[in-house]
């Protein structure tokens, strides 16, 4: 199937590298925020999650939110929110029909208002694990729910309603997917333990190269390559620290038994600057 992929920076954060992996370093490094645009031929324009937005300063104005930007400090430039970087390369917030959420923490939320024609694809355990949270527990989920659309149920398609396939003998480890347009063309996973639900995409695009994209199953590329778990303080905001290391190490498993599988963490800064080098098409 012809899918195209490109992959852009909403944002970024800093935190001290030693946080989110063990024997890292002590001083603050960059976490880029990334999100992928995805070209299918029937299904349209496609976002992997959005990056940051400006909507993220004034919803960590007060307490108790005031602790998630001081615990990792965001920085977004004009231009850089994806909506404005899609406008820039010629495609309006209106063309967007679907964007596939990998779980509800604002560095992937961001910018879901930007796109009023959107529908908006993720687990339903994920949505139901941060829908009624507010103030300290919202906090502790890394969830701004003033970020969600007003009629964000509206407009979801729950990844649990799509049909259920068993994947191709490499991906086996994760034993069963979920076909998102009935197609074989965009695979879902379920990736759980840094957020409940958290979801990962399977695709080949037109150039016959396969991805995965695992959201925040780690932070660093390194993680995932050698199964390099974080500092154990890291266990404090995961969902489930047990299942977090099941998944890094499944997909530490993925990648030696599938060494030419793209696997795209969120926050990679080494990840991103090899991406960097694809062209925009």
């Amino acid at each position: 199937m012809s899918i195209q992929v490109n992959f852009f920076q909403g944002g970024y954060c800093t935190h001290p590298q030693a946080m989110v992996i063990r024997g890292g370093k002590w001083k603050t490094e960059t976490f880029p925020s990334l999100f992928a645009l995805i070209s299918h031929p029937q299904a349209g324009a496609i976002l992997f999650d959005t990056g940051y937005s400006q909507r993220f300063f004034p919803e960590t104005r007060k307490f108790p939110f005031q602790l998630y930007a001081l615990t990792t400090p965001v920085y977004l430039q004009a231009g850089e929110s994806a909506v404005e970087q899609l406008q820039q390369h010629g495609l309006e917030p209106e063309a967007v029909q679907y964007i596939i959420i990998s779980h509800f923490h604002a560095d992937h939320i961001g910018g879901l208002q930007d796109f009023p024609n959107a529908k908006f694809i993720c687990f339903q355990s994920a949505y139901q694990a941060v829908k009624s949270l507010r103030g300290i527990a919202a906090l502790k989920a890394g969830f701004l729910a003033g970020l969600l659309p007003s009629n964000f149920e509206q407009r979801t398609i729950f990844v649990e309603q799509t049909d259920t396939i068993s994947l191709p003998d490499e991906y086996s480890i994760f034993q069963t997917g979920f076909d998102l347009f009935a197609d074989g063309s965009l695979i879902a996973v379920e990736l759980p333990g840094h957020a409940t639900g958290q979801l990962g995409l399977f695709f080949t695009d037109v150039d016959n190269q396969s991805y995965f994209l695992i959201a925040d199953a780690c932070w660093l590329s390194r993680a995932y390559q050698e199964f390099v778990q974080p500092h154990p303080i890291a266990n404090l905001i995961f969902a489930n620290s047990r299942d977090y290391v099941d998944t890094l190490h499944k997909i530490h498993q993925l990648h030696k038994s599938n060494p030419n599988l793209k696997i795209i963490p969120t926050h990679c800064r080494d990840t991103w600057m090899q991406l960097k080098k694809l062209p925009y098409s």
